[in-house]
């Protein structure tokens, strides 16, 4: 079992090394997604802060969604994410999938994130 998640761990390791080096100087819409829930944060890597986050575990969220794992989810965290980080004075980003395929739950999020206002 620990050569899975070594495996997953390098390719996260090696998404974010390229994405940092094309970020060039944007902050990185950061997503990480569990089996029951799904959680995305804009982080400036230069200060090493995180300007806005969002789950599905927010409490302006969980009483509306029936699940937090389902696509119906990251769409409503992906618009969450984008209106505070604007709020926040963000717009331009750089997607960080991590490991993760950009598939179904991931896609989801990325595309209600840039239909709220972020630039990626």
């Amino acid at each position: 079992m620990g050569t899975l998640n070594n495996s997953f761990a390098r390719r996260a390791r090696r998404v974010r090394h390229s994405l940092k080096r094309a970020a060039n100087g944007r902050a990185r819409l950061s997503v990480f997604r569990s089996s029951k829930h799904i959680y995305a944060q804009v982080i400036d890597d230069r200060e090493g802060k995180t300007l806005a986050f969002a789950s599905s575990l927010d409490k302006d969220l969980k009483g509306a969604l029936p699940k937090g794992s389902d696509t119906a989810a990251a769409q409503a965290v992906g618009k969450l994410v984008a209106e505070r980080a604007v709020k926040a004075g963000v717009k331009d980003v750089i997607f960080d999938r991590g490991a993760y395929i950009y598939h179904g739950r991931i896609k989801a999020l990325a595309d209600a994130a840039r239909e709220a206002g972020l630039n990626f």
